[in-house]
Parts: C-alpha cells; sequence; structure tokens
C-alpha cells in the first residue's frame, strides 16, 4: 500500500632463561656420557589452563536482538483513543500498521522471543492479515470476531485460530475499560492452545548493528491516513525511532514508550476488498505479495529501497542496491502504506 506520506588458545609457561638454559646444557651432558644413546625429547609443558571466548546469545530471526525463537504468536489489537495503553506490543518482535475502515489504523503484533503476560485490548480480524501472516508459516492468530463472510477463508488459511470466539481460554475483560476495548489475553496461555505453532524462522529480513553505507540523515517521519497520523522521531539516546499516534506519544501499560529500532514503510496496492462492517465501512485489502518500493528507516537514516515477496509462503526481502538491507537489531515496524500516499520527513 502506497500511502503519502579465536578460537582459545592454551596459555603458555614461560620459564626463566637460566632454568631453560640449565635442562638444555643437562640434556647434552648426559648424552655425551650415554655412549650414544638418544636422549629423551623435551617436550613443552601441557598447558594447565584455557581461556574460552563466550559465544554469543542466540538472536531472534523476526528482529535480530538476543532472544529465543519460539513458537509464533500473531495478535490484532484495536489503535483508537480508547485502545489507549496497550498492554503487550513492547514486547513483540514485529509491529504492523494497516488501514481499516474508516481510514483507521490496526496493530498486527507477531511475537516469538517473549511471549505477552497481557496483551490487549485485542479486536477483529481483517482479509489483509491471511496474506501477510501466510510467510511466517502456521502461526497462533489471536483475535476477537471477523466479517461472517471472511470465518470461511480463516478456517481455510495455515494458522492456529485461538481467537475468543473458538475459546475463551487465555482472554478476560479488563475492568476500567469500555467494551469492546476491554478484552486483553496471556499469550503463554493462547499458545497452549496452539502446540505446534510454528517456530520463528527467517522470513527475508537480515541483521547488523552496523548502518548500511548510504542513505539520507532524518529527524522524524510522518505517515497518513484519512482518520489517523504515525510521527516516528529519532532518538539518539534510547538509539531507536519514538512513535507518537495521533499526536500524543503511544506509551504502554508497561512502561516503554512505543517505537522500533528498524521501520519501514512499505507501499502497497490498497483496494476495496468487497468486505466491510457493519456501519458500512469498506475494508481495505493491501496486497503484501509482489514487490514495489519501500523505505527503510535505522540509526537515523532512511534507505529508498525495493521490496520483494514472490508468494504468499515467501518471506519480504528488502533490497538497497541489488543487496538484502540489513535492518538493526531490535523491535521492527513496518507501515502497510497506500502507494498514493507518501510519507514525510524532515
Amino acid at each position: 500500500m502506497n500511502r503519502t506520506f579465536v578460537p582459545a588458545r592454551p596459555s603458555r609457561i614461560v620459564k626463566p632463561v637460566a632454568a631453560v638454559l640449565g635442562t638444555v646444557l643437562l640434556t647434552v651432558s648426559a648424552a655425551a656420557c650415554g655412549g650414544g644413546s638418544t636422549p629423551a625429547p623435551i617436550t613443552p609443558a601441557a598447558s594447565t589452563s584455557a581461556t574460552s571466548t563466550p559465544s554469543p546469545p542466540p538472536a531472534n530471526a523476526l528482529s535480530g536482538r538476543p532472544g529465543r525463537n519460539g513458537r509464533v504468536l500473531v495478535v490484532k489489537l484495536d489503535n483508537t483513543d480508547n485502545a489507549r495503553p496497550h498492554a503487550g506490543l513492547s514486547v513483540a518482535d514485529v509491529v504492523y500498521l494497516e488501514e481499516v475502515e474508516w481510514g483507521l489504523t490496526r496493530y498486527v503484533a507477531v511475537f516469538s522471543s517473549k511471549p505477552p503476560k497481557v496483551v490487549g485490548p485485542i479486536r477483529s480480524a481483517r482479509i489483509t492479515d491471511l496474506e501477510l501472516l501466510a510467510q511466517y508459516g502456521k502461526v497462533a492468530f489471536a483475535f476477537s470476531g471477523e466479517n461472517p463472510r471472511l470465518a470461511p477463508l480463516i478456517a481455510k488459511a495455515p494458522l492456529y485460530d485461538v481467537s475468543a470466539e473458538v475459546s475463551g481460554k487465555g482472554y478476560w475483560r479488563q475492568s476500567g475499560r469500555p467494551a469492546p476495548y476491554d478484552l486483553f489475553a496471556n499469550g503463554h496461555t493462547l499458545l497452549t492452545r496452539a502446540p505446534h505453532a510454528v517456530k520463528a524462522h527467517n522470513v527475508g529480513s537480515t541483521f547488523s548493528d552496523a548502518a548500511p553505507r548510504g542513505g539520507r540523515r532524518v529527524h522524524s517521519m510522518t505517515a497518513v491516513w484519512p482518520d489517523a497520523q504515525a510521527q516516528f522521531t529519532w532518538s539518539p539516546q534510547q538509539r531507536r525511532w519514538l512513535l507518537t499516534m495521533d499526536g500524543d506519544p503511544e506509551k504502554t501499560v508497561e512502561g516503554p514508550r512505543l517505537g522500533g529500532t528498524t521501520v519501514i514503510v512499505q507501499y502497497c496496492h490498497v483496494y476495496d476488498s468487497g468486505y466491510g462492517d457493519k456501519f458500512g465501512g469498506v475494508t481495505p485489502m493491501t496486497d503484501t505479495v509482489g514487490s514495489g518500493k519501500a523505505v527503510v528507516f535505522r540509526n537515523g537514516r532512511m534507505y529508498h529501497v525495493t521490496w520483494q515477496r514472490p508468494n504468499a509462503q515467501s518471506g519480504t526481502r528488502w533490497m538497497f542496491r541489488g543487496h538484502d538491507l540489513a535492518l538493526a537489531p531490535g523491535q521492527v515496524w513496518i507501515l502497510l502504506q497506500n502507494s498514493q500516499r507518501p510519507v514525510t520527513t524532515r
């Protein structure tokens, strides 16, 4: 959618020079008195200790940060004023921002390295989600509700439906929040409902602490939808892009402000899906299979790239000057943006 915008070495024992010379002289003397007998060879003293270089911690395949490649849980979250502050988003490996009815947006949060103890508020699935998530494999998908016409497609999709409609296990209504913005869940419990969910693996992205050559330095980026706005501002102190959503800093129940070490604007074809909500709103379909333009923001710089995803089962690659552009290890944000609405920067 396009929218505006060494190996370890044994330690050596060093003998004093006098001791070494004494050993050599004694050996020569023994040879002279031994009637031609062959002296025993001198062998170095065996190392009594060895140092080892600790192995780096394993990196999560989806975010590049330290963490295990656990089973993948995907959660659909509301993104309006009534839904804030969110819970659980700060531990997601990848967060998508997608357009829904009436020009609003919703979050699609992908967890693997650390399932959330509390996540929400959880809302309904959309047609875009099915194509988007296929690249991860058979994930556990948590949501609450869907268009009745969409239900058969969800049932056929390569995923485990751990929605609130299938079972209430893992879900609860949280007091102090108005319905329908009060549905929360425990990610660990949801994963018990999908014991064979796929584990995190490479889905196209590469990671490196070192920023690629090139790009242009920017301070912030703003993306707009008909009724939503997301601004990411680079923080040199935190080494990540901090999110301001609809004019307010996007905070979390856990405390940290939302934002990513890498933010990607993926320009896509967005069109009427033929689905809608009960109030007459048209559900957009966002194509994430194919190719197109994108902008990658990392380390205070922006890179104009192309994205490539040949089919629904393929991962998405971010290509810069003919090579994969490495993302910064850490939480990745991907804005699925209408190609007709480019983002602005300053």
